[in-house]
């Protein structure tokens, strides 16, 4: 099977779970905790179950890396990394952004364990917008059957990013910093809680840029394959080269990147922070705005 044929089924069964997503949605859900404040829906068992079982159907000797607990058969030669539900406190709060992702990984024989292998396709589906992006490796990447490409924005002042916030131990994170140096130079910062979906719009130039701080295989897998299959770059946030296993992902069109991590690397050295204003601070630049 090639890997088209890859994109093309894995489109489809993304289009199913994102289907089934949407009647619990339009329904309401039953939410409960995995850990303190991780929020795990029926509709997240559901429809991992939903994509495991046609996976299974159509790839049976492909291995399954799912969010939601499957691990199946991770020593194959494809494998595929599962969000069956991405943006669950979105969808379980009625909040209309989430998304179903499918990243396949090609591991070919005598790979390391703990070697990347190289994505080859990716699908991210948006139910609520009927939103279908789509990647193969070399072949482009493609919203809804038309080719996109990452946006021509050529800095950092003129860009729209994105980024997300833990749902756990959030003041150990240090991404407030970075969220208000890089509100501070830019056209503005979107929290829309969503990975799959910011890379998604990465990819299609509705964003310019994308970081976030710990996310997993099953988050980022398709994303990047998008980002990169449509002219943009996926990095670690200096620059570096990005692997399946990073706790940093730093995503651009390419034209803002070496803007981006340049600030990045001043911040982690202690540089570049700008100080609060003060309540009074604050009244007179209002002031000297109004005037």
């Amino acid at each position: 099977m090639s890997k088209f044929e890859f994109v093309t089924v894995a489109e489809g069964i993304a289009r199913e779970a994102g289907s089934l997503l949407h009647r619990f949605y339009d329904k309401g859900v039953t939410t409960e905790y995995k850990g303190d404040v991780d929020l795990v829906t029926e509709a997240d068992r559901a429809s991992e179950k939903l994509i495991r079982e046609k996976l299974k159907a159509a790839f049976p000797t492909h291995g399954i890396y799912g969010e939601e607990g499957t691990r199946e058969q991770l020593e194959s030669e494809y494998r595929w990394y599962v969000d069956p539900l991405d943006g669950t406190t979105n969808f379980a709060h009625g909040f209309p952004s989430f998304c179903v992702i499918l990243g396949l990984e090609r591991r070919p024989a005598g790979l390391a364990a703990d070697a990347d292998g190289e994505m080859v396709a990716g699908v991210v589906f948006d139910p609520l917008r009927h939103e279908s992006f789509v990647a193969e490796r070399g072949k482009g990447a493609w919203l809804n059957g038309k080719r996109v490409h990452v946006s021509t924005t050529k800095t950092l002042a003129e860009s729209l990013t994105a980024t997300g916030f833990p749902s756990r131990k959030r003041h150990g994170s240090p991404n407030v910093h970075f969220y208000q140096e890089i509100t501070l130079r830019s056209h503005g910062v979107r929290r829309a809680g969503s990975a799959g979906l910011d890379l998604a719009y990465v990819a299609c130039g509705r964003l310019d840029g994308f970081w976030e701080f710990n996310l997993n295989p099953w988050d980022t897998s398709a994303g990047v394959l998008l980002v990169e299959e449509a002219g943009g770059t996926v990095t670690h946030f200096d620059g570096g080269k990005f692997t399946m296993d990073s706790r940093e992902v730093l995503a651009t069109n390419g034209l803002i990147l070496g803007e981006i991590s340049h600030l990045f690397t001043e911040m982690f050295a202690g540089r570049e922070l700008t100080p609060i204003p003060t309540p009074q601070e604050f009244r007179e630049l209002r002031e000297a705005a109004r005037s």
